[in-house]
Protein backbone atom coordinates (compact mmCIF):
# COMPACT_ATOMS: atom_id res chain seq x y z
CA UNK A 1 0.00 0.00 0.00
CA UNK A 2 3.04 2.59 -0.17
CA UNK A 3 2.11 3.77 3.18
CA UNK A 4 4.97 6.09 5.05
CA UNK A 5 5.73 5.85 9.13
CA UNK A 6 7.99 9.40 8.60
CA UNK A 7 7.30 12.74 9.11
CA UNK A 8 6.58 15.15 6.03
CA UNK A 9 8.50 17.50 7.07
CA UNK A 10 11.77 16.07 8.24
CA UNK A 11 11.31 14.34 4.80
CA UNK A 12 11.60 17.48 3.31
CA UNK A 13 7.70 17.88 2.25
CA UNK A 14 5.47 20.66 2.23
CA UNK A 15 2.12 21.98 1.34
CA UNK A 16 1.44 23.09 -2.16
CA UNK A 17 -0.25 26.02 -3.38
CA UNK A 18 -4.10 25.33 -5.21
CA UNK A 19 -2.82 28.62 -7.16
CA UNK A 20 0.22 26.96 -8.62
CA UNK A 21 -0.10 24.65 -12.03
CA UNK A 22 -1.83 21.38 -11.92
CA UNK A 23 -1.61 18.28 -13.22
CA UNK A 24 -5.19 17.89 -12.75
CA UNK A 25 -8.58 17.40 -11.03
CA UNK A 26 -10.49 14.85 -9.44
CA UNK A 27 -14.37 14.63 -8.51
CA UNK A 28 -16.66 12.19 -7.11
CA UNK A 29 -20.23 11.52 -8.49
CA UNK A 30 -23.11 12.23 -6.48
CA UNK A 31 -26.03 9.76 -5.70
CA UNK A 32 -27.37 9.26 -1.72
CA UNK A 33 -30.71 10.59 -2.59
CA UNK A 34 -31.07 11.26 1.11
CA UNK A 35 -28.89 14.60 0.33
CA UNK A 36 -29.23 15.21 -3.35
CA UNK A 37 -32.76 15.86 -4.22
CA UNK A 38 -35.26 13.83 -6.84
CA UNK A 39 -32.75 11.16 -7.24
CA UNK A 40 -29.26 13.08 -7.50
CA UNK A 41 -30.40 13.95 -10.76
CA UNK A 42 -30.34 17.88 -10.61
CA UNK A 43 -27.01 17.85 -8.53
CA UNK A 44 -25.29 14.99 -11.30
CA UNK A 45 -26.33 17.38 -14.07
CA UNK A 46 -24.84 20.80 -11.97
CA UNK A 47 -21.47 18.12 -11.21
CA UNK A 48 -21.55 17.29 -14.68
CA UNK A 49 -21.11 21.26 -16.17
CA UNK A 50 -18.61 21.17 -13.31
CA UNK A 51 -16.55 18.87 -14.53
CA UNK A 52 -16.74 19.94 -18.34
CA UNK A 53 -16.06 22.72 -17.73
CA UNK A 54 -12.66 21.97 -15.72
CA UNK A 55 -12.25 19.66 -18.83
CA UNK A 56 -11.59 22.71 -20.83
CA UNK A 57 -8.98 23.74 -18.56
CA UNK A 58 -6.59 21.10 -17.55
CA UNK A 59 -7.67 17.07 -17.31
CA UNK A 60 -10.18 15.85 -14.68
CA UNK A 61 -11.39 12.91 -13.31
CA UNK A 62 -14.77 11.41 -11.98
CA UNK A 63 -15.47 8.91 -9.52
CA UNK A 64 -18.63 7.20 -10.04
CA UNK A 65 -20.10 3.95 -8.06
CA UNK A 66 -20.28 0.92 -10.44
CA UNK A 67 -24.63 1.40 -10.53
CA UNK A 68 -24.05 4.99 -11.75
CA UNK A 69 -21.34 4.38 -14.31
CA UNK A 70 -22.79 4.45 -17.23
CA UNK A 71 -25.21 7.39 -16.23
CA UNK A 72 -22.12 9.70 -15.24
CA UNK A 73 -20.16 8.27 -18.76
CA UNK A 74 -23.30 9.96 -20.91
CA UNK A 75 -23.49 13.25 -19.05
CA UNK A 76 -19.83 13.92 -19.16
CA UNK A 77 -18.06 15.38 -22.18
CA UNK A 78 -15.06 12.97 -23.63
CA UNK A 79 -12.17 14.43 -22.43
CA UNK A 80 -13.30 13.39 -18.89
CA UNK A 81 -11.78 10.74 -17.39
CA UNK A 82 -14.79 8.23 -15.39
CA UNK A 83 -13.63 5.69 -13.56
CA UNK A 84 -14.98 3.22 -10.92
CA UNK A 85 -14.72 3.85 -6.94
CA UNK A 86 -17.09 3.71 -4.45
CA UNK A 87 -18.00 6.43 -2.60
CA UNK A 88 -20.57 7.47 0.08
CA UNK A 89 -20.68 11.26 -0.22
CA UNK A 90 -19.68 13.39 -3.30
CA UNK A 91 -17.42 15.57 -1.83
CA UNK A 92 -14.14 15.15 -3.41
CA UNK A 93 -11.95 18.18 -1.91
CA UNK A 94 -12.87 16.48 1.61
CA UNK A 95 -11.59 12.80 1.33
CA UNK A 96 -9.22 13.30 -1.14
CA UNK A 97 -5.52 13.21 -0.49
CA UNK A 98 -3.81 16.40 0.85
CA UNK A 99 -0.92 16.97 -1.86
CA UNK A 100 2.70 17.92 -0.65
CA UNK A 101 5.70 18.24 -2.70
CA UNK A 102 9.45 18.67 -2.12
CA UNK A 103 10.10 20.58 -5.83
CA UNK A 104 10.48 17.06 -7.67
CA UNK A 105 7.74 14.50 -6.51
CA UNK A 106 4.72 14.94 -4.64
CA UNK A 107 2.86 12.52 -1.54
CA UNK A 108 -0.30 12.67 -0.13
CA UNK A 109 -1.42 12.83 3.11
CA UNK A 110 -4.41 10.31 3.98
CA UNK A 111 -6.61 11.81 7.16
CA UNK A 112 -8.84 10.04 9.11
CA UNK A 113 -12.09 10.90 7.77
CA UNK A 114 -15.47 10.40 10.02
CA UNK A 115 -18.69 12.10 7.87
CA UNK A 116 -17.81 15.58 9.60
CA UNK A 117 -18.33 14.34 13.23
CA UNK A 118 -18.79 10.45 13.09
CA UNK A 119 -21.56 9.44 15.48
CA UNK A 120 -21.94 12.32 17.70
CA UNK A 121 -22.70 15.16 15.52
CA UNK A 122 -21.66 13.84 11.87
CA UNK A 123 -23.84 14.28 8.63
CA UNK A 124 -24.06 10.75 7.50
CA UNK A 125 -23.37 7.12 8.25
CA UNK A 126 -21.44 5.05 7.11
CA UNK A 127 -18.21 6.75 6.20
CA UNK A 128 -15.89 3.79 5.40
CA UNK A 129 -16.10 4.10 1.51
CA UNK A 130 -15.10 7.92 1.93
CA UNK A 131 -12.15 7.14 4.30
CA UNK A 132 -10.78 4.93 1.67
CA UNK A 133 -10.66 7.47 -0.66
CA UNK A 134 -7.21 9.52 -0.12
CA UNK A 135 -5.74 5.90 -0.10
CA UNK A 136 -7.21 4.75 -3.43
CA UNK A 137 -6.35 8.39 -5.34
CA UNK A 138 -2.52 7.87 -4.79
CA UNK A 139 -2.85 3.95 -5.37
CA UNK A 140 -3.98 5.01 -8.74
CA UNK A 141 -1.68 8.63 -9.69
CA UNK A 142 1.02 6.19 -7.90
CA UNK A 143 2.68 8.42 -5.31
CA UNK A 144 3.42 6.96 -1.55
CA UNK A 145 1.04 8.59 1.07
CA UNK A 146 1.43 9.45 4.93
CA UNK A 147 -1.53 7.90 6.92
CA UNK A 148 -2.74 9.97 9.80
CA UNK A 149 -4.58 7.76 12.57
CA UNK A 150 -6.61 9.82 15.06
CA UNK A 151 -6.67 13.23 13.03
CA UNK A 152 -9.82 13.96 11.58
CA UNK A 153 -9.18 16.20 8.83
CA UNK A 154 -10.83 17.68 5.67
CA UNK A 155 -9.63 19.45 2.32
CA UNK A 156 -12.09 22.02 2.99
CA UNK A 157 -11.14 22.89 6.91
CA UNK A 158 -8.13 24.73 5.35
CA UNK A 159 -6.48 27.67 3.47
CA UNK A 160 -2.76 28.07 2.16
CA UNK A 161 -1.33 31.39 1.54
CA UNK A 162 1.61 29.12 -0.32
CA UNK A 163 3.87 30.34 2.05
CA UNK A 164 4.09 28.73 5.25
CA UNK A 165 0.93 30.04 6.68
CA UNK A 166 -2.74 28.21 6.61
CA UNK A 167 -5.79 29.28 8.30
CA UNK A 168 -8.25 26.89 10.09
CA UNK A 169 -11.24 27.46 12.62
CA UNK A 170 -11.96 26.17 16.20
CA UNK A 171 -15.20 25.20 15.57
CA UNK A 172 -14.46 22.71 12.69
CA UNK A 173 -10.92 21.49 14.55
CA UNK A 174 -12.00 21.16 17.88
CA UNK A 175 -15.43 19.75 17.70
CA UNK A 176 -16.20 17.19 19.79
CA UNK A 177 -17.47 14.83 17.03
CA UNK A 178 -13.48 15.23 14.77
CA UNK A 179 -10.32 15.36 17.80
CA UNK A 180 -11.90 15.37 21.12
CA UNK A 181 -8.94 13.71 22.37
CA UNK A 182 -6.76 16.23 20.90
CA UNK A 183 -5.63 19.84 22.42
CA UNK A 184 -5.51 22.92 20.44
CA UNK A 185 -1.37 22.85 20.36
CA UNK A 186 -1.53 19.08 19.95
CA UNK A 187 -3.11 20.04 16.29
CA UNK A 188 -1.26 22.76 15.42
CA UNK A 189 1.71 21.10 16.19
CA UNK A 190 0.71 17.80 13.55
CA UNK A 191 -0.50 20.57 10.94
CA UNK A 192 3.07 22.16 11.07
CA UNK A 193 5.06 18.92 10.98
CA UNK A 194 2.77 16.65 8.20
CA UNK A 195 1.79 20.25 6.29
CA UNK A 196 5.74 21.33 6.38
CA UNK A 197 4.34 24.69 7.54
CA UNK A 198 5.01 27.53 10.20
CA UNK A 199 1.83 29.31 11.21
CA UNK A 200 -1.40 28.43 11.60
CA UNK A 201 -4.07 31.12 11.96
CA UNK A 202 -7.35 30.28 13.98
CA UNK A 203 -10.63 32.00 13.38
CA UNK A 204 -13.36 31.14 15.81
CA UNK A 205 -16.07 29.83 13.65
CA UNK A 206 -17.02 29.41 9.73
CA UNK A 207 -20.47 30.51 8.58
CA UNK A 208 -23.30 30.11 10.00
CA UNK A 209 -25.32 26.58 8.66
CA UNK A 210 -22.18 25.73 7.07
CA UNK A 211 -22.69 21.85 7.08
CA UNK A 212 -18.98 21.08 7.54
CA UNK A 213 -19.27 22.68 10.94
CA UNK A 214 -16.66 25.27 10.63
CA UNK A 215 -15.31 24.57 7.27
CA UNK A 216 -13.32 27.92 6.00
CA UNK A 217 -13.37 27.52 2.43
CA UNK A 218 -16.75 29.70 2.62
CA UNK A 219 -15.36 31.96 4.38
CA UNK A 220 -11.95 33.07 3.86
CA UNK A 221 -9.21 32.58 0.90
CA UNK A 222 -5.94 33.74 -0.10
CA UNK A 223 -5.78 35.58 -3.13
CA UNK A 224 -1.71 35.72 -2.77
CA UNK A 225 0.42 35.78 0.12
CA UNK A 226 -0.32 38.52 2.19
CA UNK A 227 -3.51 39.11 0.85
CA UNK A 228 -7.10 37.88 1.15
CA UNK A 229 -10.70 37.99 0.68
CA UNK A 230 -13.09 37.90 3.36
CA UNK A 231 -17.03 36.76 2.95
CA UNK A 232 -18.87 40.23 4.55
CA UNK A 233 -21.76 41.64 4.88
CA UNK A 234 -23.00 45.04 6.95
CA UNK A 235 -26.56 44.26 7.17
CA UNK A 236 -26.80 43.35 11.05
CA UNK A 237 -29.95 41.56 9.97
CA UNK A 238 -27.78 39.53 7.65
CA UNK A 239 -27.35 35.74 9.69
CA UNK A 240 -23.39 35.83 8.81
CA UNK A 241 -23.09 39.51 10.56
CA UNK A 242 -21.31 38.20 13.95
CA UNK A 243 -19.55 35.75 12.61
CA UNK A 244 -17.54 37.95 9.67
CA UNK A 245 -16.71 41.26 11.75
CA UNK A 246 -15.67 38.72 14.28
CA UNK A 247 -13.24 36.62 11.58
CA UNK A 248 -12.22 40.18 10.40
CA UNK A 249 -11.20 41.43 14.30
CA UNK A 250 -9.12 38.62 14.70
CA UNK A 251 -7.29 38.65 11.06
CA UNK A 252 -6.82 42.26 11.48
CA UNK A 253 -4.70 41.12 14.73
CA UNK A 254 -2.51 38.68 13.26
CA UNK A 255 0.43 37.97 10.65
CA UNK A 256 1.40 35.70 8.48
CA UNK A 257 4.25 33.14 8.42
CA UNK A 258 6.43 36.12 7.35
CA UNK A 259 5.88 38.73 9.56
CA UNK A 260 3.14 40.33 7.15
CA UNK A 261 -0.25 42.09 8.50
CA UNK A 262 -2.67 40.17 6.11
CA UNK A 263 -4.25 42.48 3.76
CA UNK A 264 -8.58 41.99 3.64
CA UNK A 265 -10.72 42.78 0.72
CA UNK A 266 -14.55 42.11 1.45
CA UNK A 267 -16.52 39.82 -0.70
CA UNK A 268 -20.28 40.18 -0.28
CA UNK A 269 -22.26 37.34 0.47
CA UNK A 270 -25.14 36.43 -1.51
CA UNK A 271 -28.62 36.49 0.10
CA UNK A 272 -29.07 33.36 2.27
CA UNK A 273 -30.38 30.43 0.70
CA UNK A 274 -33.36 28.71 1.45
CA UNK A 275 -34.97 25.30 1.03
CA UNK A 276 -38.40 25.39 -0.59
CA UNK A 277 -40.95 22.74 -0.43
CA UNK A 278 -40.15 21.35 -3.52
CA UNK A 279 -36.69 20.70 -2.90
CA UNK A 280 -37.64 19.44 0.57
CA UNK A 281 -40.44 17.32 -0.55
CA UNK A 282 -37.87 15.63 -3.43
CA UNK A 283 -34.81 14.40 -0.43
CA UNK A 284 -35.34 10.86 0.82
CA UNK A 285 -36.12 10.46 4.50
CA UNK A 286 -32.77 8.69 6.12
CA UNK A 287 -32.19 8.02 10.10
CA UNK A 288 -28.61 8.37 9.86
CA UNK A 289 -27.96 11.74 7.14
CA UNK A 290 -29.00 14.97 8.37
CA UNK A 291 -32.85 16.34 7.68
CA UNK A 292 -33.85 18.91 5.50
CA UNK A 293 -36.81 20.88 5.56
CA UNK A 294 -38.64 23.69 3.87
CA UNK A 295 -37.52 26.87 5.51
CA UNK A 296 -33.56 26.00 5.85
CA UNK A 297 -30.82 27.89 5.47
CA UNK A 298 -28.03 26.86 3.48
CA UNK A 299 -24.45 28.47 2.93
CA UNK A 300 -23.83 30.47 -0.05
CA UNK A 301 -20.75 31.81 -0.73
CA UNK A 302 -19.03 33.50 -3.94
CA UNK A 303 -15.13 32.08 -2.18
CA UNK A 304 -16.45 28.53 -2.94
CA UNK A 305 -14.74 29.05 -6.09
CA UNK A 306 -12.22 27.12 -7.74
CA UNK A 307 -8.79 27.18 -9.99
CA UNK A 308 -8.46 25.13 -12.72
CA UNK A 309 -5.31 25.87 -14.50
CA UNK A 310 -5.82 29.18 -16.21
CA UNK A 311 -9.08 29.65 -15.03
CA UNK A 312 -11.59 30.74 -11.99
CA UNK A 313 -14.74 28.92 -11.85
CA UNK A 314 -17.18 30.37 -9.15
CA UNK A 315 -20.67 30.00 -8.29
CA UNK A 316 -23.53 32.63 -9.68
CA UNK A 317 -26.57 33.49 -7.55
CA UNK A 318 -28.38 35.68 -10.03
CA UNK A 319 -28.73 38.72 -7.87
CA UNK A 320 -26.87 41.86 -8.07
CA UNK A 321 -24.43 41.02 -5.67
CA UNK A 322 -22.99 38.25 -8.95
CA UNK A 323 -21.71 41.48 -10.02
CA UNK A 324 -19.49 42.89 -7.71
CA UNK A 325 -18.25 39.46 -7.00
CA UNK A 326 -17.23 38.93 -10.41
CA UNK A 327 -15.55 42.09 -10.41
CA UNK A 328 -13.49 41.25 -6.71
CA UNK A 329 -12.21 38.48 -8.66
CA UNK A 330 -11.71 39.75 -12.37
CA UNK A 331 -9.47 42.06 -10.09
CA UNK A 332 -7.29 39.90 -7.89
CA UNK A 333 -7.16 37.13 -10.78
CA UNK A 334 -6.90 39.62 -13.62
CA UNK A 335 -4.87 36.80 -15.90
CA UNK A 336 -7.69 34.34 -15.54
CA UNK A 337 -10.42 33.44 -17.05
CA UNK A 338 -13.60 33.56 -14.96
CA UNK A 339 -16.44 31.25 -15.42
CA UNK A 340 -19.88 31.76 -13.39
CA UNK A 341 -22.05 28.38 -12.92
CA UNK A 342 -25.07 28.28 -10.90
CA UNK A 343 -23.94 25.94 -8.28
CA UNK A 344 -27.66 26.30 -6.30
CA UNK A 345 -28.23 21.96 -6.19
CA UNK A 346 -24.30 21.84 -5.18
CA UNK A 347 -25.29 24.43 -2.43
CA UNK A 348 -28.56 21.91 -1.13
CA UNK A 349 -26.55 19.62 -0.70
CA UNK A 350 -24.11 21.22 1.66
CA UNK A 351 -21.13 22.24 -0.31
CA UNK A 352 -19.96 24.65 -3.22
CA UNK A 353 -17.63 23.90 -5.95
CA UNK A 354 -14.78 24.18 -4.08
CA UNK A 355 -15.62 21.43 -2.13
CA UNK A 356 -16.60 19.23 -4.94
CA UNK A 357 -13.26 19.38 -6.31
CA UNK A 358 -9.49 18.60 -5.52
CA UNK A 359 -5.89 19.78 -7.50
CA UNK A 360 -3.19 17.36 -7.93
CA UNK A 361 -0.15 19.34 -8.31
CA UNK A 362 1.73 19.25 -11.69
CA UNK A 363 5.35 18.23 -10.31
CA UNK A 364 5.48 15.00 -12.52
CA UNK A 365 3.31 15.34 -15.58
CA UNK A 366 1.72 12.90 -17.31
CA UNK A 367 0.05 11.14 -14.05
CA UNK A 368 -3.18 11.95 -15.04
Amino acid sequence: MNSLHTIPRKDGFRLWSEHDWHSGSWMLWPERQDNWRMGAKFAQKAFAEIANTIAGFEPITVCVSASQFENARNQLSENVRVIEMSSQEAFMRDVAPTFLTNGSEIRGIDWTFNGYGGLLEGLYFPWNLDDQIAMKVCELIGIRRYKVHEFVFEGCAFRYDGEGTIVVTEECLLSEGRNPSLSKEDMESTLKEYLGIDKVIWLKRGLYMDEGKGHIDNLFCFVKPGESLLSWTDDETHPQYEIVHEALEILGNEEDASGRKITIHKMPLPKPIVITREEAEGIDKNAFSISRREGDRLVGSYLNFYLPNGGLIYPVFDEETDIAAEELLKEFFPHRKLVGIDAHEVFLGGGGIHSIVSAQPGIQRGLL
